[in-house]
């Protein structure tokens, strides 16, 4: 199994729900995304696929989310913009913009400071 790893950053604020007090109050972040894509078969360039091309898809979807105010995004609308729930949105994203199955998106990672992340990882096919 190959695994490639692209990161990139975007700036949002959000106010989490039924949380701790304090990420209850509007805040903001700069997110940190890692985005892992898997495959087993190189393709005839001996690569899984380009990193650019993640790197397109992967801006593709950050700018739907950067500099904006994640609760008032139609895909946050009903949950909370948390650092969970934005790796799993970028990763579902990822997934269809991907669109072959033999490359998956093995994981993404949503860094919200240095020390605190989530990742979501996609269950095997």
């Amino acid at each position: 199994m190959f695994e490639l790893k692209v990161i990139s950053h975007f700036a949002a604020a959000h106010q989490l729900k039924m949380v701790a007090k304090k990420c209850e109050n509007m805040h903001g972040h700069n997110w940190k995304i890692e985005v892992r894509v898997a495959g087993e078969d190189l393709n005839n360039a001996g690569v899984i696929m380009d990193f650019g091309k993640i790197k397109e898809h992967v801006s593709g979807i950050l700018s739907k989310l950067d500099h904006k105010v994640l609760n008032e995004i139609d895909c946050f609308h009903d949950i909370n913009p948390s650092s969970e729930n934005i790796a799993l949105y970028i990763a579902k994203e990822l997934q269809v913009k991907i669109d072959n199955p033999d490359i998956n998106v093995a994981s993404v990672t949503a860094w919200e400071s240095e020390d605190v992340c989530a990742t979501y990882r996609l269950p095997d096919k």
